[in-house]
């Protein structure tokens, strides 16, 4: 602890050990994971430190806030003064490069946390840990933590299914790119609260939907914060407030109407972002509406763990869709409650 800033709380040490949990399996290049109540708010892949913060944040700027960001490389002065205009609560790297602790120091709330062997995070892949969960009488329950097995791109299986004596199989295989994007989704789902569905893009988190009772519902849940944060992320880089603001500075008559109106059109045309994305749900399609939901925005892969009695339905879906869209099964569920 460099820094400790208020005494660290429960709620903080999981936000670092669940962000560290989604980090070993992005170690092949600079990585960030933004935690906030244990669930990823941005996680990012970028060609150095600076660009993986940006791009994590900007995911989503509106739940970042008070967040909890954990680097897989060493912080240097670039992105720690990017992190100082920001307002985090806990930083997590191997390393602080000269002058980086002082810009950061800035916050003195901020907690700044060095563990020097993140750079040995992958030797944790496939380890099991013991999980406790204590019942309101007392009673606990133990059992083994899972083991993702997907993590190259020669783990993916194309979608095929039997239903009725008849065989149905994926009309598109997924393109380097999109295989990419999967692993890179499928990674950071293990670190997302069950029932879940997220949206991924060139190795950035799009749209996180957490913990819902239904697939259709936390499949469109995922779509309406992709197109909450787009519109917000757009705003900030046209005029430097957040959405709210200019709402309400447009409401107060102090702006034009027309600036909402141009980041809102924006928005509908790149369908929030999800255009071109890959969509990732720790468990199965028990019907097609939560696979048709998400062609609808333009997303061009799903992976997903397979098994459902009518996964033919899902298959149907993606090969219906105009171009079709490729999906693949894990083979495998990504529990986390």
């Amino acid at each position: 602890m460099i820094q400790e800033g208020k005494h660290p709380g429960k709620i903080n040490l999981t936000d670092v050990d669940n962000a560290l949990n989604i980090v070993k399996f992005l170690m092949k290049e600079p990585a960030v994971a933004i935690m906030k109540h244990n669930n990823p708010c941005g996680v990012a892949y970028g060609k150095s430190v600076s660009e993986a913060y940006e791009k994590a944040n900007m995911a989503d700027r509106i739940a970042a806030f008070g967040g909890c960001a954990a680097f897989n490389r060493p912080i240097d002065k670039t992105t720690a003064e990017m992190i100082s205009q920001n307002y985090l609560e806990v930083v997590v790297a191997p390393e602080y490069e000269e002058g980086a602790v002082e810009l950061l120091s800035k916050r003195s709330n901020l907690r700044i946390i060095r563990i020097g062997k993140i750079d040995q995070l992958e030797h944790y892949r496939n380890f099991r840990f013991v999980d406790f969960k204590s019942l309101m009488d007392g009673g606990i329950i133990v059992q083994q933590s899972p083991i993702n097995a997907i993590t190259t791109k020669g783990d993916l299986k194309p979608a095929t299914a039997s239903y009725e004596g008849k065989q149905y199989t994926i009309s598109r295989m997924p393109t380097d790119q999109e295989c990419e994007d999967m692993v890179f989704g499928w990674a950071v789902e293990q670190g997302v609260t069950s029932n879940s569905v997220i949206y991924v893009k060139d190795g950035v988190t799009v749209g996180i939907g957490t913990g819902e009772q239904d697939r259709v519902g936390v499949a469109e849940i995922a779509i309406f914060k992709a197109y909450t944060k787009y519109a917000d992320a757009l705003c900030f880089r046209t005029h430097g407030i957040p959405l709210k603001i200019l709402e309400s500075e447009i409401q107060a008559g102090s702006r034009d109407l027309s600036q909402k109106e141009a980041i809102d059109d924006q928005v509908t045309r790149e369908k929030g972002g999800l255009m071109g994305s890959i969509m990732v749900s720790d468990a199965f399609f028990p019907f097609r509406d939560g696979v048709d939901v998400a062609i609808k925005e333009g997303i061009t892969g799903i992976i997903q763990p397979g098994g459902a009695i009518r996964d033919f339905e899902s298959i149907e879906a993606c090969n219906e869709a105009v171009p079709p869209v490729t999906m693949v099964f894990t083979g495998q569920r990504a529990f986390r409650h």
